[in-house]
């Protein structure tokens, strides 16, 4: 086994040990609390008026989301709510709210209006409108705000910055998408250039890339960027224009709305979805349009971090990037990865539609289980084993511009840092043609 992912397994499982040990210690505070006989409190000492008041302790907590937009009909907002929910579920003492559509101008306020009414962890569910939850964290030392990276690695002890490893079922969802494309043309309707972005893009098409050369087949991957998020009619638009003018004929997105699915569905032609289990938790479209999508499960970061404040954890750890080896157990006893393949309620190979799966050669659907068994084992990734070669197309960072195209930026068989993922990675891979 190689060592950098030993190293990192190793450190996985040490802080789930310690997550463990934080778990035990809630179970007995929360056993205490409920001992304890109900008192008059004693003459509080007026706060430093640096540092506002916190909600009277309790033994339990309230997780609040900050969700960026609405969250009926998203597949962003609506995996974060219902990890919220699930949290809920789980934990007696947790209670869970929300505000939608919330910008970065009110981010601030909302979060306040939470905390008054006792919210105790605070979410930013996207990076632009989470960070300047950091503006606040001194004034609320009692409480954890999140944020989700996009590319900024801000923390404070008690703002926590955090990302699923998604590029891991990206990497899964390339394999069936250049397996099953029939013109070699696979096309992304995609948000705007971001490391976020680039990095997921980066493992779905490593994925295409290896079904490709398995099957000698000449793929091209076009991308499109929307200039936003959410943007239904201008989806539909690029979706539209990658069918009609580039010959797409699998059709995939990195924005929030279910229109280039329709586009997809109208169009005849194979979609690969992600975020959520779209077809089963949504009901949006069938399995003879949707080949296979990913869920995300955030509640598996949310666990973390519920834990910790739980234990009182002043310290609690600031990055948090889970991978497909790190799950949680929700209340019905379902064992939860981070990410995985999953469509109209199956997951794994099983994941892949029955009519994408006739057209799927056998040698492709065993690697995908391999490779998907060995990910949630922690023993393979793909951005371990493939090297990293520019396309000079990306996003110049400040003293980080694009790698001219055909730079070795990473060589095979090395993992690169977290912080690098998080935060540096601003180039395509090689092969991604950009459109205008």
């Amino acid at each position: 086994m190689k060592n950098q992912l030993l190293d990192r397994r190793k450190a996985r499982l040490f802080r789930q040990l310690v997550i463990l040990t934080a778990l035990v210690l809630v179970v007995l505070v929360v056993a205490a609390c409920a001992a304890q006989p109900t008192a008059a409190p004693p003459t509080a000492t007026p706060a430093p008026e640096a540092v506002a008041a916190a909600p009277a302790p309790s033994c339990g907590a309230t997780l609040a989301i900050e969700h960026f937009s609405i969250i009926a009909g998203t597949t962003w907002s609506g995996a974060h709510d219902r990890a919220g929910k699930r949290i809920s579920d789980k934990y007696e003492s947790v209670n869970y709210v929300y505000r939608e559509e919330v910008g970065p101008d009110v981010a601030v306020p909302y979060a306040e209006e939470l905390i008054a009414e006792g919210a105790n962890i605070v979410i930013g569910n996207a990076e632009f409108m989470g960070l300047p939850l950091e503006d606040i964290a001194d004034k609320y030392p009692d409480v954890y705000f999140g944020a989700v990276i996009a590319s900024d690695l801000t923390t404070k002890p008690n703002f926590i910055r955090f990302f699923p490893r998604q590029y891991q079922a990206l990497y899964l969802e390339g394999l069936v998408a250049g397996a099953l494309t029939q013109s070699g043309h696979i096309g992304v309707v995609s948000a705007f250039p971001s490391v976020q972005v680039i990095r997921r893009q980066a493992g779905f098409t490593l994925g295409v890339q290896d079904a490709a050369k398995l099957l000698n087949k000449d793929v091209q991957i076009h991308v499109k960027y929307v200039g936003d998020w959410y943007k239904p009619t201008e989806e539909r638009d690029i979706a539209k224009t990658l069918i009609n003018q580039y010959d797409v004929d699998i059709l995939t997105q990195q924005t929030d709305s279910g229109s280039p699915l329709d586009v997809a569905q109208e169009s005849g032609i194979w979609f690969i979805g992600k975020d959520m289990d779209i077809v089963g938790t949504y009901g949006w479209s069938d399995t003879n349009t949707v080949a296979v999508s990913f869920d995300t499960r955030w509640e598996v970061i949310y666990n973390v971090m519920v834990k910790e404040w739980l234990a009182k954890d002043k310290l609690p750890e600031t990055v948090l990037y889970p991978g497909m080896d790190d799950f949680m157990i929700l209340a019905d006893g379902t064992k939860e990865p981070t990410v995985d393949l999953m469509n109209d309620g199956k997951v794994g190979v099983d994941a892949i539609s029955d009519g994408a799966k006739a057209l799927i050669p056998q040698e492709i659907l065993d690697l995908i289980s391999q490779r998907r068994d060995d990910m949630m084992k922690g023993v393979w990734d793909p951005f371990y084993a493939h090297e990293f070669v520019s396309n000079g197309t990306g996003l110049d960072l400040e003293g980080l511009p694009t790698p001219a195209k055909g730079v070795v930026v990473k060589p095979a068989n090395e993992m690169p840092s977290d912080e690098w993922l998080l935060s540096k990675f601003n180039f395509d891979i090689d092969g991604t043609d950009i459109l205008e």
